[in-house]
């Protein structure tokens, strides 16, 4: 076998090997035993430096022509770490354990095909997942949890409730069944009244706009890699990967007043990503999504009270769904961004002085902000303790001057309003793979596809039976979510 990479990842590592046929879970008892006799004999590690032609020639030389391709990608100058223990020898930035006998728990958990750097054109390899702690009990605690997350895997809940399938011909897109659209419409219903209490305009914007107007935007420069593009009559479109753009669009198309401010425009917007093949995961990593997407067009001075009454918002929809372990974090200004320092300087005073008015404690996420603004993240921890990001609220500075928006001032002064972007439960098809995982299927009554099943025992009784449950359906307004189910006994 060649070995490929294999980088630490959340809980674990896995690594990717060439081999004549692709491992089996029958393999990893096997590969195990022989990791426990290579700890056994405390192998010790050492470290060697050599230049990027050094390193491709002693890899060229054993054998390894994949790690040799990805050193050649290094610049010429870098130096390079290699960690041996016994024959081995592997490319590692390090630092590593004096020897192999400080590695004594750790497991095997599963193995999975992956494409050569991701890419469907290039060799299928074998990828093996793995975990090692200090001790036992974590290992157990940890297995246990991966135990119950399978339990609990949206994609087969959602295939034994019917609820949607995915397909090789649409990677990364979801075909929707009729049980599953029903608890969508629920959460997009739930929303919608969000919108309308709080004081959004909905909105509907294109699926495709000009690339000058992503120019304009940002996005092009910023952004670019991860956009769809389509051409019609010379002239080059993109499909929108996200919602802010067409909302400026909506707020220029008018003079506002700073007696107008704040605007707030909300939209269940479909998004398109070209998000790496190898990334995409079930409903939870897809390229095609819809978000309750939310932009408020105010002054500085209404940017801590408009923040404030989002946090208010979104703690109470997340407590609605069942959440309520709640952690808020400040993603920072990234290395490739809009804009000067003074402007973030500003932008992420403005995120940190709502949460400090509303006696949020947070942490903060260095590099981490979209390339326009800083946001604040509301995480969430499930029913088995995992965490996901779901909501943000992002203080935007630059697109609204990029775009043109404008509003008069008390002054009479044409000024550029602050954007700010909000979501709550951010990508819908996320948001209800989280959900189905969350309830392990088993959802409260409110949310349940099928609410009622009315069943008869003999074929005597099938009459009564089906009048029983379209007289359950037309009285309850969630059409479709009241079953009759026959019975053969």
């Amino acid at each position: 076998a060649q070995v490929t990479i294999g980088p630490v990842i959340d809980n674990g590592f896995y690594y990717d090997f060439a081999y004549q046929r692709p491992f089996t879970p029958e393999d990893l008892p096997r590969i195990e035993d022989e990791m426990r006799k290579i700890a056994a004999e405390a192998m010790p590690l050492s470290r060697t430096v050599k230049s990027r032609d050094d390193a491709v020639a002693f890899f060229q030389g054993i054998g390894e022509t994949y790690k040799a391709e990805i050193i050649r990608a290094i610049p010429a100058q870098e130096e390079l770490s290699l960690y041996s223990q016994g024959e081995f020898t592997d490319l590692c930035r390090g630092p590593h354990v004096p020897d192999t006998g400080r590695l004594k728990v750790f497991k095997l958990l599963k193995v999975a095909g992956a494409y050569w750097r991701g890419d469907s054109n290039n060799a299928m390899l074998s990828r093996i997942y793995g975990t090692a702690f200090l001790n036992d009990k974590d290992l157990k605690a940890y297995l246990h949890q991966v135990e119950e997350a399978e339990r609990r895997d949206h994609r087969r809940i959602g295939k034994a409730l019917d609820l949607f399938h995915l397909q090789e011909e649409g990677p990364g897109l979801v075909f929707w069944h009729p049980k599953g659209w029903s608890i969508w419409q629920v959460v997009e219903q739930y929303m919608r009244r969000v919108y309308r209490d709080t004081g959004y305009g909905e909105v509907r914007c294109p699926q495709i706009l000009d690339v000058s107007l992503w120019k304009k935007s940002g996005h092009w420069d910023n952004y670019a890699e991860n956009m769809f593009f389509t051409e019609s009559e010379k002239r080059t479109y993109a499909v929108k990967p996200m919602n802010c753009p067409g909302h400026v669009q909506v707020f220029n198309q008018g003079l506002h007043s700073y007696r107008d401010l704040p605007i707030r425009y909300g939209e269940f917007g479909a998004c398109h990503r070209n998000e790496p093949s190898g990334a995409l995961h079930g409903i939870l990593r897809v390229r095609g999504f819809t978000q309750d997407d939310g932009h408020i067009f105010c002054a500085e001075e209404q940017i801590e009270a408009e923040v404030a009454a989002f946090h208010r918002q979104a703690l109470k929809v997340y407590a609605d769904f069942g959440f309520a372990d709640i952690q808020v974090k400040i993603a920072l200004r990234p290395d490739k961004r809009l804009g000067d320092d003074n402007t973030w300087d500003k932008a992420e005073h403005a995120l940190r002085a709502a949460l400090r008015g509303a006696s949020v404690e947070w942490q903060e996420l260095s590099g981490e902000g979209a390339f326009y603004g800083p946001k604040i993240e509301y995480h969430l921890k499930d029913a088995i303790g995992r965490t996901w990001q779901l909501g943000t609220m992002q203080v935007d500075f630059m697109m609204p001057g990029r775009l043109g928006a404008e509003y008069v001032d008390e002054h009479s002064q044409r000024r550029h309003p602050v954007m700010l972007h909000r979501a709550i439960v951010g990508s819908m098809e996320r948001f209800i793979g989280i959900l189905i995982e969350h309830h392990a299927g088993a959802f409260p009554v409110w949310l349940a596809p099928v609410q009622a099943v009315v069943l008869n025992i003999t074929d005597a009784h099938a009459g009564y039976a089906a009048g029983s449950a379209s007289a359950g359906a037309a009285r309850f307004s969630r059409r479709g979510r009241f079953a009759q189910r026959k019975s053969g006994l």
